[in-house]
């Protein structure tokens, strides 16, 4: 049953609606009483503030769930404490840490080459109907993205449907492609709705947040706009990365692969996390690909 926002505002009304919304769109492809899987939703959970919303929005549509976390060896300690307090998490952890994956790979993590998402964060829920806190208001490229998704294993191949659609439960029916189907049910929740609702069920939040974080992530993350401002507030992590570079060039070289201008661990960290001159002339960095 939906807690009724007893709140005098034009907002709170809009909130309303999203949420029953949210909660319809959770409901109307629930796998198991919908004859589509013989599973619950695969629920994926981050630590963040949209994955709380969503924990949320499940608990409130009553419907059978898995609440999963992929555990990246890279989370914040404030991440990972956070997540373990968390009623019936389930926590997956990988078979390669961060730190044998850039062996393994021969290579950092970088913008094109986003292995550590593929590997460490996106993995899981195979064949699995899955929920996810996606949001258009995140960027530029979610809004291409709708509230019912198939993804498999090629971007070639990739589906995107429209959940408020009803013709597209005959196509969740009869698809034989092995992937994950994605339920993104806040995928039209603002910035000041996601806060709203946490604010309104109590919910406090991952304590990163209150020391000014906007988004919560991977430490040294490539595609964060921070990415020195966590390695630098993490020094371990950052020995930890440069550890790793030096063990890679130790495997390439081992291969006949030797790098031409990486010398040391410390030599592809600072490759890694170079962004742009003041002369706004870029440098040899791994920014330089996009």
């Amino acid at each position: 049953m939906i807690r009724e926002l007893k709140i005098d505002s034009d907002s709170a009304v809009r909130l309303i609606d999203k949420e029953k919304i949210a909660i319809e769109r959770i409901k109307a492809f629930e796998p198991v009483s919908n004859g589509f899987m013989d599973r619950p939703y695969y629920v994926c959970y981050s630590g963040g503030k949209d994955s709380d919303v969503l924990r949320i929005l499940f608990e409130l549509s009553g419907v059978p769930f898995d609440l999963v976390h992929n555990h990246t060896t890279v989370d914040t300690p404030e991440t990972v404490r956070y997540i373990r307090n968390i009623p019936n998490i389930q926590i997956s952890y990988p078979e390669l840490s961060m730190w044998q994956l850039i062996v393994k790979k021969g290579m950092p993590p970088t913008r094109i080459e986003r292995f550590c998402c593929s590997e460490l964060k996106e993995r899981g829920g195979k064949e699995r109907f899955i929920s996810t806190g996606v949001r258009w208001a995140e960027s530029i490229k979610r809004r291409k993205r709708t509230s019912l998704e198939l993804v498999t294993n090629s971007i070639k191949t990739r589906v995107i449907l429209n959940a408020d659609n009803t013709e597209n439960r005959k196509a969740v029916e009869n698809c034989k492609i092995k992937g994950k189907w994605a339920v993104n049910p806040i995928i039209d929740w603002t910035d000041e709705e996601v806060w709203e609702f946490l604010n309104f069920y109590g919910c406090k939040s991952n304590p990163l947040y209150q020391c000014g974080y906007k988004r919560v992530g991977c430490i040294g993350c490539p595609m964060s706009a921070k990415q020195t401002e966590g390695l630098k507030r993490y020094p371990k992590y950052k020995e930890n990365y440069i550890r790793s570079f030096e063990r890679m060039l130790k495997e390439r070289r081992e291969k006949g692969n030797e790098a031409r201008t990486w010398k040391t661990g410390s030599d592809v960290y600072n490759w890694w996390i170079q962004k742009v001159k003041k002369d706004n002339n870029r440098l040899d960095g791994q920014i330089s690909f996009i």
